[in-house]
């Protein structure tokens, strides 16, 4: 699945636009390398997200296209 519809999807940022935006600004890493909009996310990847000067990073637990804002959270974890 695409990073910018993985983020919308699980509700990290709440629009693909954005999350386009956030990817294009070189402000999400995945696995350890600065990604595109169009990088390809897979269950076990770690993601980072560096919002301000705070850096927030996640675990994709599951892939799925479409979830319930309730089960969103059961896509990720938090790691710090």
């Amino acid at each position: 699945m695409r990073l910018d519809k993985f983020l919308k999807i699980s509700r990290i940022i709440k629009r693909r636009t954005v999350a386009k935006d956030f990817a294009e600004g070189e402000r999400v890493m995945v696995n350890g390398r600065i990604a595109k909009p169009s990088t390809d996310v897979k269950k076990g990847d770690i993601l980072t997200l560096r919002i301000g000067d705070r850096e927030t990073v996640f675990e994709i637990l599951d892939i799925k296209d479409n979830v319930k804002a309730a089960e969103a959270k059961n896509l990720y974890r938090i790691i710090e």
